[in-house]
């Protein structure tokens, strides 16, 4: 008898294995705490390197190093919303639980980036434009980023969880993704305040190696805090899910008990 060998599983076999909640709980419980501590080494090292070795800039003086706190959480404020919406279509297309509950995960982390970047950029705008806020281009977009955040929140938070939020979330979330050009071309389609980009993967740095190398420690740091608490968030996000589930399953266990006694009495 010839016995045929089983194939191991392709790649995306593997990913589809993470999409089992138990799976992906393990794996978080594993991967989360790594992930905050590589955020803590790195952002110490990275703000020391910034604030204290890093040279001061010839025009802005000491204030431009507010930078190595807020150009990290901008970044990471869009890219997180970017995951949102990417985990959102994968909801509406494969229906699966995990995808909706990382959509969750991620929102209040956003948020809180969202957040630090406009108080940041503020605290930054003050000695260099003489105030705090300006209705810039830039900024109104970046305030609107965190509303959708906001309105993401409060929209779960307002119906029972299930699909009917999920969609309902996920359609928000999808709408609001237009906003995300918006906020990184706005310098260049209109008349800002903010200046451009002085980092680009296609046009190279215009920052020197001294200034440019802490902002990169920083923006890893940052990364690394971001997954660590969305992995966290999404364990419990599904214990709550499989307790609810559980919680569900006794109530009719109960109420078929109840309703097998009356029919036999």
């Amino acid at each position: 008898m010839i016995l045929s060998k089983k194939r191991p599983p392709n790649l995306w076999q593997r990913m589809l294995q993470f999409a089992s909640p138990k799976r992906f709980s393990l794996m978080a419980q594993r991967l989360a705490p790594w992930c905050l501590v590589l955020a803590i080494v790195l952002g110490l090292i990275g703000l020391y390197w910034g604030w204290v070795k890093a040279p001061i800039d010839g025009v802005q003086g000491p204030v431009y190093r507010i930078l190595y706190v807020h150009v990290p959480s901008s970044w990471l404020a869009m890219f997180l919303y970017l995951m949102m919406v990417g985990w959102s279509l994968v909801y509406l297309v494969l229906k699966t639980k995990l995808s909706a509950w990382m959509v969750q995960a991620i929102a209040p982390t956003g948020a809180l980036l969202c957040l630090v970047s406009l108080v940041s950029g503020a605290l930054w705008g003050q000695p260099t434009w003489g105030t705090f806020w300006v209705w810039d281009a830039r900024l109104t977009s970046m305030l609107c980023l965190l509303f959708l955040y906001l309105g993401f929140m409060a929209l779960i938070q307002s119906l029972p969880l299930g699909p009917r939020a999920y969609v309902a979330g996920s359609l928000l979330v999808i709408v609001g993704g237009v906003n995300l050009p918006i906020i990184h071309y706005s310098v260049m389609w209109w008349q800002t305040l903010h200046q451009g980009a002085s980092l680009s993967f296609l046009e190279g740095s215009r920052m020197a190696p001294s200034m440019m190398w802490p902002l990169l420690l920083m923006t890893l740091a940052l990364w690394f805090y971001a997954w660590g608490v969305i992995l966290w968030r999404c364990r419990l996000i599904v214990a709550e899910g499989a307790w609810s589930q559980h919680q569900a399953w006794r109530m009719l266990t109960e109420i078929k008990g109840v309703s097998d006694d009356e029919h036999d009495a």
